[in-house]
């Protein structure tokens, strides 16, 4: 047996209830190429941690908690964005299954790309993943560049990969008020929704300003300070456009 891959983790969350099916344990990576302008852990952008593990010290103490997993649960990867650090994702996932462990995704899909090395890793990390909690940040390619520094164009095509594959997905949308609320824009994202075969569930996720002490703390400049949250009505009305 050769050496482990040690993974940069952030946090570790032991009792999630709303990033995939029932109740999971949350591993947090470090990493990430996007910068949202409304991101709320920057502190997960660069891949430097002083907490490396292996896949196995992360699954001993994931399974500790397992009594309350219940039929549903199980772990879930989050970040910074996971696929930046996709071969220690898929050891983990593939010794999580080998335990019995079910496994959910919560990715960007920023590094996503049907080239290779990276396509044939991102197939076999498809493998022993049972969900995708994908975010779809903006529909307009040019918004979703001003909104995160990068094109949309390979994340909507992650989206068809996984649907092609019979990969169930959660899809996720961030309203924020001005930027990512307009009616044909997300008239335009329920419409790219419909035609993905696998997805569970829509969720929209209100902006909240709750991450901006980080920004501070890590001298960024946050540009999105004269934001404020999504009323009740208008996270209604993009349910409703959306199809959640």
């Amino acid at each position: 047996m050769g050496e482990q891959i040690r993974g940069a983790i952030h946090s570790v969350e032991s009792f999630g209830s709303v990033d995939g099916p029932g109740t999971r344990f949350i591993i947090f990576l470090k990493g990430c190429h996007m910068r949202c302008r409304y991101c709320h852990n920057p502190d997960t952008w660069q891949l430097e941690s002083k907490d490396w593990r292996t896949a196995d010290e992360l699954l001993d103490q994931a399974e500790r908690y397992r009594e309350y997993w219940g039929e549903d649960g199980g772990i879930t990867v989050s970040g910074g964005d996971p696929l930046v650090q996709i071969d220690f994702v898929t050891e983990l996932f593939e010794k999580a299954k080998a335990r019995g462990i079910n496994t959910c995704l919560d990715t960007s899909a920023q590094p996503f790309t049907r080239e290779e090395p990276f396509f044939s890793a991102f197939q076999r990390l498809i493998r022993v993943t049972d969900t995708v909690l994908l975010d779809i940040k903006e529909i307009d390619e040019e918004k979703h560049k001003w909104l995160t520094g990068w094109t949309n164009r390979n994340i909507l095509d992650c989206a068809r990969y996984l649907s092609e594959q019979g990969v169930d997905m959660w899809i996720r949308h961030v309203l924020v008020p001005g930027i990512t609320d307009s009616e044909e824009e997300l008239r335009r994202t329920g419409a790219f929704i419909d035609t993905l075969k696998t997805v569970k569930r829509v969720e929209v996720l209100p902006y909240h300003t709750l991450g901006i002490f980080k920004y501070e703390n890590l001298h960024i400049p946050y540009t999105l300070k004269d934001v404020e949250p999504p009323t009740a009505e208008s996270v209604a009305r993009a349910r409703e456009l959306l199809g959640a």
